[in-house]
């Protein structure tokens, strides 16, 4: 704590929430103008040459590279908060979050002043202006339950974001290369790659916009999709066209990375036209 207090101040950041477990830390940050790696490096580093010291050992701590997620803040930051805060719970350290002292759970509930690191107001506010009636509305929604799940967390576009169709599209046009995108604007039509699914899954554009559940329709649709977004459509040009609900492009994008191989198979057939 007394370290990713000392990185706070050095590198500012916000930070909505933390749990420190036994075997790993979840946090929930945003950064300003110094990137996440430098930040994380500073922490890393200097809580292994601690960690080392004190238990005599030697060599690396964590075991590889830490996994970061980019996240829409608008739309999962308060399930957010109550995944990291419910941690505790869901491994059966504790019957409550509030019971577990090493999460900044305790920030929200009540005012508290040692390592008092945590970002609590932008949380709160998004339950009331009245800090007394936030905390109390607070904790009602934590006594809900958990909502997101772990697989739902880590089930991101190329594991790397999470967030809805429009916050993926943004992400993507800025770190194009980053996220190793391929996109031309729109240089096939949408029926010239539909051909191209047409022979690659065997299925036709009418399986494709009916309801049908067989393997190789929803594969097709899903890679359909896909390829269409490298290309530059947007998620409502897709969706009109497949004649299904905008969700259905969402979710697709997930499973961008497990599909790329037959992704791959329809550009090259694109392009060999």
């Amino acid at each position: 704590m007394e370290i990713l207090a000392h990185y706070k101040a050095r590198y500012p950041f916000s930070l909505y929430s933390y749990v420190l477990m036994s075997n790993h830390v979840h946090l929930l940050l945003e950064t300003q103008k110094i990137p996440l790696s430098k930040i994380l490096q500073g922490i890393n580093q200097s809580y292994t040459i601690y960690f080392n010291k004190k238990y005599k050992t030697v060599g690396h701590l964590f075991q590889g590279r830490y996994k970061s997620i980019l996240c829409d803040r608008d739309e999962y930051l308060l399930s957010l908060v109550k995944y990291i805060h419910h941690n505790p719970v869901r491994a059966n350290m504790v019957k409550e979050p509030e019971k577990y002292q090493w999460s900044s759970h305790r920030y929200y509930i009540r005012r508290l002043e040692k390592f008092n690191i945590v970002d609590t107001e932008q949380v709160l506010w998004m339950f009331s202006g009245d800090e007394v009636t936030a905390r109390k509305l607070y904790r009602g929604y934590m006594d809900e339950g958990t909502s997101l799940k772990s697989e739902e967390v880590y089930r991101t576009v190329d594991q790397r974001v999470l967030g809805g169709e429009e916050f993926i599209e943004k992400v993507m046009e800025i770190y194009d290369g980053g996220l190793e995108k391929e996109k031309r604007q729109k240089e096939y039509r949408l029926n010239e790659i539909m051909r191209c699914i047409e022979q690659i899954f065997g299925v036709t554009l009418i399986q494709i916009r009916g309801r049908s559940r067989k393997n190789e329709v929803a594969s097709g649709r899903k890679v359909l999709i896909l390829v269409a977004k490298e290309y530059g459509y947007a998620g409502k040009e897709i969706a009109k066209y497949i004649k299904r609900d905008p969700a259905v492009v969402s979710i697709a994008l997930k499973d961008s990375k497990l599909l790329r191989q037959d992704m791959e198979s329809v550009f090259r057939l694109l392009k060999s036209k």
